[in-house]
């Protein structure tokens, strides 16, 4: 049976032991390496006493690490390291203490030319080429991925931006400046017809300018007699219930209050049963057939609202009836065309902006294509006392306004 080892500590030598660990892999031939211990000459202050420098030089590479500074590695504070002996014929183990150096190659040459230059180049970088190199370096491959679309995307618009001045200076060589007016006009012109209803500018009675049967053909004006006989068959008692059932807006409450004292109460109730349905069409994103279908509501006013006022999508597998922006402004403008019929041709575009749910420079923007002159005035609320509205006037000559000349406020990235 082999006797049982034992080892015996000797204490701290003058001169530790050296442990070496080289970075970037193992020396192959050791027997070449030529090391060398600087210590430092300050001997009376502790913490200088012990601060050394190791270096190795090997055929291709130089070496060096210390046990001070930023360098140095915190182990050396935590940790203590010992090598260890054995005497193989008495069994015994002699252990010393040691030191450990964690060598690091020495380019000390081209590391200073590197830096030089990347000091040069950062100098001249942007913020933006910055932030996009040290996403290239050490970015998560997320941000790299983003980072490569979005120079494709910047290389792409580059592009076409090229292509496109290009062809404009074609296009003014060969047409020139005052037709490219000319049709820039026309464009603007056809843009805005595409959501107002027909307008006859040279119509020399107010009624005429947006005509009746133009917002309301004559067919779904005789179906409206059975649809608006609630409304012109109102009592205040039915009132009260619309007034508390929430079912109508402010709008066409107000109005149903006035019936009574129009001319043609058939004619209004016709009127006024239509523009509602408008004002709940306008607070649709999604326009299913279902639910106009109400009882009461004309099959032919809801085929021709899916027509006029909707444009088909593709979504989830099937197809459905959608009100995208213009056909939104679409409906507002034969709102406000149908509203002026019934008000005598004056229209209070706040109430009608809160019902349709747009912004006042909207409502305002639609009414300023329409021709209709725009005015302040103060009205009495619940909210307050006096409460600035909106008001249009359908007066003719139409209104023309001019285009603002300012550039548009720009997205700010």
């Amino acid at each position: 049976m082999a006797n049982r080892a034992v080892w015996e500590y000797r204490g701290e030598p003058e001169q530790p032991a050296l442990l070496v660990q080289f970075s970037n892999g193992n020396i192959q031939t050791p027997e070449s390496l030529k090391l060398n211990l600087y210590r430092n000459k300050d001997q009376k202050t502790p913490d200088k006493k012990k601060q050394k420098i190791l270096t190795a030089e090997t055929d291709r590479l130089s070496y060096v690490a210390n046990n001070f500074g930023v360098n140095a590695l915190h182990s050396n504070s935590l940790c203590r390291y010992f090598v260890g002996v054995v005497n193989k014929e008495t069994g015994k183990m002699e252990v010393y203490g040691a030191e450990y150096f964690h060598m690091q190659p020495l380019l000390e040459k081209k590391t200073t030319q590197l830096q030089d230059e990347d000091l040069m180049d950062t100098s001249n970088r942007t913020y933006r080429e910055k932030v996009d190199a040290l996403i290239e370096a050490f970015g998560t491959n997320k941000q790299k991925r983003a980072l490569s679309s979005r120079k494709l995307n910047q290389v792409g618009s580059e592009i076409l931006s090229q292509a496109m001045a290009k062809a404009a200076e074609e296009i003014i060589e060969n047409k020139g400046t005052e037709e490219l007016v000319k049709e820039a006009i026309g464009n603007i012109a056809s843009e805005s017809s595409s959501f107002l209803p027909p307008c006859d500018v040279k119509a020399d009675k107010p009624e005429n300018v947006y005509k009746l049967d133009d917002l309301i053909s004559p067919t779904e004006y005789a179906t409206l007699e059975a649809a608006a006989e609630p409304f012109r068959n109102l009592t205040d008692e039915s009132l009260q219930q619309m007034i508390d059932g929430k079912r109508h807006g402010t709008f066409v409450l107000h109005e149903l209050q006035e019936l009574k004292n129009m001319k043609d109460c058939d004619h209004a109730a016709r009127c006024l049963w239509y523009l509602d349905a408008l004002i709940k069409l306008s607070n649709l994103k999604v326009v299913k057939r279902k639910e106009l279908m109400v009882p009461g509501f004309p099959s032919i006013i809801c085929a021709n609202f899916l027509r006029d006022f909707t444009v088909s999508t593709y979504k989830n597998g099937r197809v459905q009836n959608s009100i995208s922006g213009t056909m939104h402004s679409k409906i507002v403008a034969h709102a406000i065309a149908l509203a002026l019929h019934i008000c005598e041709f004056e229209v209070d575009l706040t109430l009608l902006q809160r019902e349709m749910k747009l912004t006042e420079a909207r409502i305002l923007e639609i009414a300023k294509a329409m021709g209709l002159k725009i005015t302040k005035r103060m009205m009495f609320s619940i909210a307050s006392s006096d409460e600035a509205h909106k008001i249009a006037t359908l007066i003719l000559p139409l209104v023309v306004y001019k285009p603002s000349t300012g550039m548009n406020k720009r997205k700010r990235m």
